[in-house]
């Protein structure tokens, strides 16, 4: 009787190792003085930095949705990496939060070396943009889980504030200012719907060009993520915000009353939001409805801080890159009003 093999079953023990090789470096780059373990330990250690008067640690976790539909249909997959990395710290950032480190999850039918590698470098690119560390992760090979050239990834981020410096929104009030600062397309939300329009509907391709936005579809739905962390951090050092948003599922409608008090409300002026040209052609030939395209999409901005109207100013001059007055703060009940 012959020896069940378990490359047999599919899965390739000496890929995953070839992969671990690849991205060994990688890995290494993104290191702090901080990093106690190298790539391989069972559990990676982390020291805590000190500093910290009363340290919170924030975490968590996310992943880039059906956008890696496109990184399939492209062969491209660095870019999915780097947008997992930024979505993650901004979802820490709205919290005051400086990343310390991330840890990643690749689940694929058939591990392939170089793809590994490719989402890996994004990864770690997005890592050494943000000035933290990859510490681990997991590989897990399941054959007959996935279809065959397909893969999913997973990031889990860990930040620090000092409770001080915690943001919560608990002191937003009437009069405050929305502010809103510019996303790069579609980051990691709505490519489901964004699918169905433009490939299933429209019939177009990822080499398809669109005049529009003068590039092609799968370059514009790759496009990264962007981190706000560089341009909020001064302003954030300088306690002159009260709330951010980061604008992601659920868009406008849903992600701002997260940071809401229960006695106000925010009120939007869509004239003045810098609709991105993709998003304009979703809507249009998707015949979306206005208020659900603002629920769906970022529809061109990916944060929004919420300020004290006496500090224009001064948060003017903190961050490093000019936003958008949306609208400002009314009694309510915790909604988002779109006004036309």
């Amino acid at each position: 009787m012959s020896k069940s093999r378990y490359r047999d079953a599919g899965v390739n023990i000496d890929e995953q190792e070839k992969a671990i090789s690849a991205i060994r470096n990688l890995v290494a780059s993104t290191f702090t003085p901080n990093v106690i373990t190298g790539i391989g330990s069972f559990g990676a250690m982390y020291q805590l930095p000190g500093g910290y008067e009363n340290p919170i640690l924030v975490s968590s976790s996310d992943g880039v949705g059906t956008k890696l539909k496109v990184a399939f249909m492209t062969g491209i997959h660095n870019t999915v990496g780097h947008c997992l990395v930024n979505h993650c710290v901004n979802d820490i950032l709205v919290q005051g939060a400086r990343p310390l480190y991330f840890l990643d999850y690749i689940g694929t039918g058939k591990l392939a070396a170089g793809t590994v590698e490719a989402v890996v470098s994004g990864l770690a690119e997005g890592c050494r943009e943000n000035s933290f560390s990859l510490i681990g992760g997991e590989m897990a090979e399941m054959p007959g889980f996935y279809a065959e050239g397909e893969y999913d990834i997973a990031g889990f981020i860990t930040g620090i504030v000092d409770k001080s410096q915690l943001l919560t929104g608990a002191d937003i009030a009437p009069g405050d200012e929305v502010w809103g600062f510019a996303s790069s397309g579609l980051h990691t939300n709505g490519y489901s719907l964004a699918r169905k329009i433009v490939f299933d509907e429209m019939k177009l391709t990822v080499d398809s060009y669109v005049d529009e936005w003068g590039c092609t579809v799968g370059e514009e739905f790759l496009k990264i993520h962007r981190s706000y962390r560089p341009i909020l951090l001064p302003a954030l050092e300088e306690n002159l915000v009260k709330g951010l948003a980061h604008i992601t599922g659920g868009g406008f409608l849903d992600n701002i009353p997260r940071i809401l008090p229960e006695p106000v409300s925010v009120e939007i002026q869509l004239k003045v939001v810098p609709v991105s040209p993709v998003f304009d052609f979703l809507v249009n030939n998707g015949k979306m409805d206005l208020e659900e395209a603002y629920r769906v999409f970022n529809m061109g901005i990916g944060m929004v801080a919420v300020i004290a109207a006496e500090n224009r100013n001064a948060f003017l001059g903190a961050v490093t890159e000019e936003p958008v007055l949306l609208g400002r703060v009314v009694s309510g009940d915790r909604t988002v009003r779109l006004l036309r």
